[in-house]
């Protein structure tokens, strides 16, 4: 997936190279000024796509990268925390019906 994203970063550079060069000189004759200032600026928006393809997810966004990871952080925390407390739940009923049976077995021997 790597070098898919690194050849469409490539394309995307080479893409915006041209029309920026083709945007400078439409800016170079002063009446194809108003033409040429949108494809720089198409240009400079071509190059920051095939920056952000290059650079991994963590690098552009790392305060939601940090955010996701805490919150599924929290969510498996919240996972397990039930889990246990559904096995302490069942252990103290054992134990409770344990000590019934035992308390019900003496309550019998003194009758």
């Amino acid at each position: 997936m790597k070098p898919l994203r690194w050849l469409g970063a490539s394309l995307l550079g080479l893409v915006g190279s041209l029309l920026g060069l083709v945007g400078l000189v439409l800016c170079v004759t002063i009446v194809l000024a108003p033409l040429g200032i949108p494809i720089l600026l198409l240009s400079r928006r071509l190059f920051r796509a095939a920056g952000a393809l290059v650079v991994p997810r963590q690098v552009r966004h790392p305060l939601q990268a940090i955010s996701e990871s805490g919150s599924s952080a929290v969510d498996d925390l919240g996972s397990t925390v039930r889990k246990r407390g559904r096995r302490a739940k069942r252990r103290a009923a054992k134990a409770t019906k344990r000590t019934t049976k035992r308390a019900t077995k003496q309550a019998k021997k003194r009758l």
